[in-house]
This record gives structure tokens, sequence and C-alpha cells, in this order.
């Protein structure tokens, strides 16, 4: 159980509800989905139904009013059966309180009640070609044009893309304001004549997590789809949110290496080298030393931040620190552990290779942890 304050009996009601879901409506599929890139839009509707879905979202929109350990709950479970790439935080967790916190009225009713249902699945739309951490740098352009916009660009490594029914796209409606010129929009995909759906682009690993190309050629966008209704403030809504996400991001790095590590020390107990078991070999007992030792410090630190963001003092330095060193030791460890696995290791359909393959993934998304670092630098 999770030491914490914050974390009641509640949650556990809760774990054991995400724990089923999971046994019995993904991991039967894990193979198709994976073969597709891609979990089919009915597995939101589910998850929607089961209550997975906008779990910290207001109950006037149909969320659950709940915590941030919730998220964590999710992961967790969907991590320790190795199907850490099912992106319910991305729609719950991140997308979701965009349009909560700075929606309007009629966006927030619009929109939210359907997100939690699942009948309504989101994407979020920053990374271009050109460039992903530098925000600034957009290209995207979205003109007024009397009451829409005409909204033109691409956009890369869009998650969710493919199932998505509406997609919140960064753009700039001023080109000289620089970081004042950026807007968020609601894109309604079916609706939006001019915008293209690219490829679904194949991956190292996170397999069912579908990650796609997007094309805007002068699509017409209804002012009204303007997030909050003033241009201007898309970069200070996305500096906000960010810390929560790379919060998120370290989440999944801790309970992966967490998961590792326990599968690493189950198979050196079981392996048998040069008539012993590999856990009595010291130099194995060295390197299970080092990974418990790292994941424990790992998870001490995890949740205070998660406690530090439940009381508000959670800031952008903290989730820039958060998210490069849990990452960067989370691949670590699993290397580690993939290494005591020798061959078995190497091969695609055992979970540490799995795991090592979607780690990998921590360390660019979110901000490269090349930008945490400076960013972190830049407050000292």
């Amino acid at each position: 159980m999770i030491e914490s304050p914050h974390y009641t009996a509640e949650h556990e009601i809760f774990r054991t509800n995400v724990r089923r879901f999971i046994e019995r409506e993904c991991l039967p599929h894990r193979k198709a989905w994976q073969a597709e890139c891609r979990p089919p839009h009915a597995l939101w509707e589910k998850a929607g139904a089961a209550g997975l879905l906008c779990t910290k979202m207001s109950p006037e929109y149909g969320g659950a009013d709940g915590d941030l350990y919730h998220c964590m709950i999710i992961i967790e479970e969907q991590t320790r059966a190795c199907f850490n790439e099912l992106a319910f935080y991305l729609h719950s967790d991140i997308i979701a309180p965009y349009i909560e916190l700075y929606g309007t009225p009629s966006q927030r009713q619009r929109y939210l009640p359907k997100m939690a249902t699942g009948e309504y699945t989101a994407a979020i739309a920053m990374t271009e070609p050109s460039g992903g951490s530098d925000l600034q740098a957009m290209r995207t352009r979205a003109v007024k044009a009397g009451d829409h916009y005409l909204l033109t660009g691409q956009k890369t490594f869009i998650s969710n893309a493919q199932t998505a029914d509406f997609i919140l796209v960064a753009a700039k409606t001023d080109v000289d304001a620089g970081a004042r010129g950026v807007s968020l929009f609601i894109v309604d995909v079916r609706e939006a004549e001019g915008f293209a759906l690219g490829r679904n682009l194949r991956k190292i690993g996170c397999k069912v997590q579908d990650t796609s190309e997007l094309f805007f050629d002068n699509v017409h966008v209804p002012a009204e789809n303007l997030l909050g209704g003033a241009e201007g403030r898309g970069f200070y809504h996305l500096m906000q949110r960010l810390p929560e996400e790379r919060l998120i991001m370290a989440m999944s790095a801790v309970v992966n290496m967490e998961a590792a590590a326990d599968e690493a020390v189950a198979y050196a107990k079981d392996r048998r080298v040069f008539d012993k078991r590999l856990i009595e070999h010291q130099a194995a007992r060295f390197e299970l030393a080092e990974a418990k030792t790292v994941t424990t410090v790992a998870r001490a630190y995890l949740e205070r931040c998660i406690d530090l963001f439940v009381e508000n003092q959670f800031d952008a330095e903290a989730g820039a620190m958060a998210k490069w060193w849990t990452t960067e030791k989370c691949c670590e460890v699993i290397d580690q552990c993939l290494q005591l696995f020798g061959g078995y290791g190497y091969m695609k359909e055992t979970p540490i290779a799995r795991r090592w393959m979607d780690a990998r993934l921590g360390r660019i998304a979110g901000g490269t942890n090349e930008i945490m670092k400076d960013l972190i630098g830049r407050s000292l």
C-alpha cells in the first residue's frame, strides 16, 4: 500500500477494480492490439463504464472528484501487467484538465461528460516535424476569418490520434508575439474538412499506444472552439500543465523499474548457472542489490512528489527533476535486469524485453531529459 496520508482504503478498492478491468478487458487482447498498433475505440467506452476515465474531474461533468493517486493506481496496475502503453492517463489526466480548467462553460459541457464515459476520446498536438521541446518555434498557424479560424500546419508523434474524436491543437495566432502568440484549439476531427490523419507510426516500444502524423490544410475551426475563448493563452496553459504531465511520466518510470526488479529477482531465484541458482552468484546479487536500492529511493521520492502535488506545492522545477531522474534510472535498472536474463531477455515476447523497449520513450517524451536539466539549471 502506498505510504501517504492522502492514500486511503477507498483507493485500494479502486485498485481492485482497475486490476480486474485490465485482466478481463485488456490482457486477452494485447497481441491483437499490438499488431494493430492501437486499441479499439470500444476500449475507451468500457473504461468509462468501469470508472477508469477522468477520475479527477468534477462530478458536475461526470468525473469522480478524485486525486492524482487514482491516476497512479491505474499506471501501477497496467505497468505491473506489462501493459503500460495504454494511454488512459493522457486522455484523463493531461487533456481533460485543459478543458475543465481553461475551457469556456459551453466547451466543458460539450466535451467533458463524453470524455468521462469514453464516448469521446482525445489527443493533444504540440510536437512538429521541425521540433518538439521548443514550443515557441512551432509553425502551425491559425488565422481568424470571420466566425472561424483557418488552421494550417503539421504535427507529428501524436498519441491517441488514430482513435481520437477531437484533438487539442497548439497553433500560432500571432507569429510576432513569441510565446504570447500561441493558442489552443479543439479540432473535431470527424467534421474538419482539410484535416488528414497520417500514418500510424511504428515505434520501438509502446506498441499499443498509437502515434500519428497530422496534417492541417486550411481547416475551418469554429471560433467557439478556441480554448477559453481568448487568443494568446495557449503557451501559458501548456506551461501550467506540463509539471503534472512530467510527474505522471515519473510514476510510470518508477513502477516500470520496480516491476523489472521484481521479475529479475524471481528469475534469479529460479535460474541455475554452474550448479547454483543465479542469485547465489555474488555478481548477480550485487546487480539486484543496486536495483533494489534505486527503486526504493525512487519510490520514496515519487510519493513525496505526489503529496506535494496534492498539496499544490509542486512546481515546474520539481516536475523537471522528477521526470529526468526517474526516467534515467528506469532505463538503467531495466537494462541491468535484462542482462541477468541473458538471451531470454533479448526475446521480444518476454516482459523484461517489452519493459526495456517501452522505458526508452520516457527520456524523450514530455520534453527531453536534456531540456529538463536546462530548465532546472536556469533556476539555480
